[in-house]
């Protein structure tokens, strides 16, 4: 079975090979350094997970969200912000953003958390 891809949108270098390193083992992993760059090279591509960081250069990640959403990505979405009093709940859930983190990360509660939405487990899986 093919594994689920990830693109992660962030324009800290550092962050973006980090999240390489943590998630390549297990996912495909694409990176882009900004809003641009993430729609142009992934707009339309099957995508499981978007990982944007909220302040990006040229976007914020609820405008890159929305614009993926536009473009008919129905995958789950989790959001990173060094700046955790600028959202509110209803912006995340307009945009179809159900996990947000807030910086510095937890990367063992993060990694965790991807996996729980990537790989659920079946609550209802038969008994022996």
């Amino acid at each position: 079975m093919l594994a689920k891809k990830i693109v992660v949108v962030e324009d800290d270098e550092t962050i973006r090979k980090t999240f390489a390193l943590l998630l390549g083992q297990k996912y495909r992993v694409s990176l882009a350094k900004d809003g641009k760059e993430a729609i142009q090279k992934y707009g339309g591509t099957k995508i499981d997970l978007i990982i944007t960081d909220l302040k990006l250069p040229d976007v914020t990640g609820l405008e890159l969200m929305a614009q993926f959403r536009e473009a008919g990505f129905r995958g789950e979405a989790m959001l990173i912000s060094a700046y955790p009093d600028l959202l509110k709940i209803d912006q995340l859930t307009r945009c179809g953003i159900r996990y947000y983190f807030t910086k510095p990360l937890d990367l063992d509660l993060f990694s965790r958390s991807i996996d729980q939405v990537l790989e659920p487990k079946d609550v209802f899986e038969k008994r022996a």
